[in-house]
């Protein structure tokens, strides 16, 4: 059974390597995150990841991203 990345330790990096901010959403195009949250991410710990990984979910479901 393979564990969803937000339920994972340590929890894995979003990035795809597809790093362009939208300028209408100010979201990565790749991983959908903030730049404060991509510039967060190396020195944070498990419990922050997770919150960013819940609201990556949360913006797949409202946001059309291409």
């Amino acid at each position: 059974m393979n564990l969803a990345p937000e339920q994972q330790t340590p929890v894995p990096s979003p990035c795809i390597n597809v790093c362009e901010i939208a300028p209408d959403t100010g979201l990565c195009r790749g991983c959908m995150r903030t730049l404060d949250e991509i510039a967060n991410w190396g020195c944070a710990d498990d419990a922050y990841k997770r919150a960013v990984w819940a609201e990556i979910r949360r913006r797949e479901e409202r946001l059309e991203f291409r």
